[in-house]
């Protein structure tokens, strides 16, 4: 009995195995067939030996000097004591380095502490990315950032602070940083951050001695953004910064999570996170009063343009925007579907994902 009894026994976890052996390789089919009918290989990732010379809006530049754009850059490798890696994001230094030189401003690099900031890389980078990368001359003032207590501000048009989660911890309250774009700002020129980097700006007082971001409208990574990314951030941060820039008395504007949201104030101009840095960019060029250098879009950009439109105008509009516009990147569309997804936002994750097929 004992032995007929094993024999059912086996028999059944034999069929069971086959049984889960089968669906398991139809869910493998169906979720290659799945993927596969987004034609990921037709939109090939950029080159890594990309230069300069291979940026069609930096080439033919606008064939004159208009000052010099000083970027600032996080010296913090790490979030607080917790060993996670902060830094300085690359794709929000490259990028607008590349729009400031093609408008005709010489970018010098700055950090706090001087020498070689901790540079952080984004998964999938674009052709200005590599370009920066490859760059000697470049790279050559990243590697010997500026201290910022040798920075002599009235050198700049501008000042630029890009983001990165080491902004948090050693932008704030920074002397040097207060000294600089006070002294920039009161002489008429521009003041821009993105993602993380308006915690420069948070305890900045002017000549008059109010805040510089008070009554501004304004913006900087949101807790949204935050929260999904690290759900301990309340306890690895000294703050959030959407809640300090309110706090400190500015209009915070906030948009949807990882898109493109840059707000411009007068001579104040902030973006959101690390896909505003070419609006940002170009924005501060234009507020310096000069026309931006005409750029064809990156494919991650329009995708990003097609998901502001779905979620301002809703999903009819941006049907046709895709049926119209220039092709988007369907991998970022695909990861703001996942993003919904890890937010029980079902309907949204289905049409987006909709939206990045062919």
């Amino acid at each position: 009995m004992a032995a007929m009894m094993r024999t059912g026994y086996w028999k059944k976890l034999k069929t069971a195995l086959l049984a889960t052996v089968c669906t398991l390789s139809l869910l493998a089919l169906a979720g290659y067939w799945y993927a596969d009918g987004f034609r990921l290989d037709e939109q090939p990732l950029a080159d890594p030996a990309s230069r300069s010379t291979d940026l069609a809006f930096v080439r033919p530049g606008v064939g004159e000097s208009r000052g010099r754009i000083l970027a600032v850059l996080t010296s913090t490798a790490t979030i607080g004591a917790s060993g996670k890696k902060a830094g300085f994001e690359l794709t929000e230094l490259s990028r607008a380095y590349y729009v400031f030189v093609a408008n005709g401003f010489e970018v010098d690099i700055a950090s706090p502490l001087g020498g070689k900031p901790p540079m952080r890389l984004d998964d999938e980078l674009v052709a200005a990315d590599y370009a920066f990368l490859n760059d000697a001359q470049a790279v050559a003032k990243l590697d010997r950032s500026v201290p910022l207590a040798q920075v002599d501000p009235s050198r700049y048009a501008a000042v630029y602070f890009v983001g990165g989660k080491g902004a948090m911890f050693d932008f704030p309250g920074h002397r040097e940083i207060q000294r600089i774009v006070g002294a920039v700002h009161d002489g008429g020129g521009v003041v821009g951050a993105v993602c993380h980097g308006p915690a420069a700006l948070l305890e900045v007082r002017l000549g008059s001695g109010r805040r510089l971001i008070e009554g501004k409208r304004m913006t900087g990574f949101s807790n949204d953004e935050e929260l999904f990314l690290l759900k301990d951030a309340r306890r690895l941060f000294p703050f959030l910064l959407q809640d300090r820039i309110a706090g400190h008395g500015a209009r915070y504007v906030e948009g949807p999570i990882y898109l493109d949201n840059t707000v411009v104030d007068g001579r104040l101009v902030t973006g959101q996170n690390p896909w505003s840095t070419w609006s940002v960019a170009e924005s501060m060029v234009a507020a310096m009063g000069h026309a931006p250098v005409p750029r064809e879009r990156t494919s991650e950009e329009v995708g990003v343009r097609l998901l502001n439109i779905y979620y301002r105008d809703g999903r009819d509009a941006a049907d046709r925007a895709k049926a119209h516009g220039a092709q988007a990147d369907r991998r970022i569309l695909l990861m703001h579907a996942l993003v919904a997804a890890m937010q029980y936002r079902w309907s949204d994750a289905f049409h987006i994902q909709r939206l990045a097929r062919p």
